[in-house]
């Protein structure tokens, strides 16, 4: 593709597959048409510059926020384009090439490979959930889910404060994975896993993270939480859900919906992978 005045052209150098690909490809409500390039977690090689571009050059390694925006509106101002009413979810990773508004691109410091760049966007995914859970030091944290997600989440989580952290899945594949990130502990998804968890946890947790996104597990993390407690749900679900809304509404429970970032975020997550955590 040919930039225009305020694009960069990269060099695709790596791409994660997310979990929303997959989605992307299977669900009409997404809207893909046969020749659309997916990809949305990549880093690459600038290899030209649109005239109005200042803070980039040609041979930049950088890593991409898959967010456009318009680029005039308050939200994106506040570098906020996930939440401009003009939005849209760019990929383009799975190509050679690819062009992109320089906004949407930040430098990638010395020594961060490529493959790491491509980690930022799911890491920043994280840390907004992390934030908008209102997480308290000390809190006791359960995560439901040991994909990409699920993981950083359980590593923003133990940096931001949290007292333990339990992972959860139905299988022990991610365990040593999660512990070195951060888990305290790590349990496989079964008919006692309430009883478990508040063993290791040393008590209900106070703010569980849904990082699945399949019908009925919003309701079973509502039946995980203490009372008065938080679910985060980061799980992207397209099909129909439901949950028991008088157990919810009994222990009153706070269900916060999470999805995208901030370019701040996006700063945050870049500047965790250069200390090399």
């Amino acid at each position: 593709p040919e930039p225009d005045r305020y694009q960069v052209l990269l060099k695709i150098c790596r791409c994660g597959i997310c979990g929303s690909d997959l989605h992307i490809t299977q669900d009409p409500v997404f809207g893909a048409r046969a020749g659309d390039v997916l990809g949305h977690e990549f880093s690459g090689e600038v290899l030209e510059v649109g005239a109005g571009v200042t803070h980039l050059k040609v041979g930049d390694q950088v890593t991409a926020a898959p967010l456009s925006g318009c680029g005039a509106c308050d939200s994106c101002h506040r570098g906020e384009p996930a939440w401009c009413a003009q939005m849209r979810l760019i990929g383009g990773g799975y190509a050679q090439y690819t062009a992109l508004a320089a906004r949407q691109c930040r430098k990638l410091p010395w020594g961060i490979s490529a493959a790491d760049g491509a980690l930022a966007e799911p890491l920043a995914v994280a840390l907004h959930g992390v934030r908008q859970a209102r997480m308290e030091p000390g809190d006791r944290v359960l995560v439901v889910g040991a994909g990409a997600i699920g993981l950083a989440v359980a590593y923003w989580a133990r940096r931001l404060g949290a007292g333990s952290v339990v992972v959860t899945d139905l299988h022990r594949h991610q365990e040593q994975r999660a512990l070195a990130l951060g888990a305290t502990a790590f349990l496989t998804a079964d008919d006692d896993l309430a009883r478990q968890a508040r063993d290791r946890l040393g008590g209900e947790p106070d703010v569980v993270f849904e990082c699945v996104g399949k019908p009925g597990l919003i309701d079973q993390c509502i039946g995980l939480v203490r009372p008065r407690g938080t679910v985060l749900v980061l799980g992207l679900c397209t099909a129909q859900d439901h949950f028991d809304a008088f157990r919810a509404i009994s222990k009153e429970v706070r269900i916060t919906m999470s999805v995208f970032f901030s370019m701040r975020e996006f700063e945050i997550a870049i500047d965790a992978l250069d200390q090399g955590h």
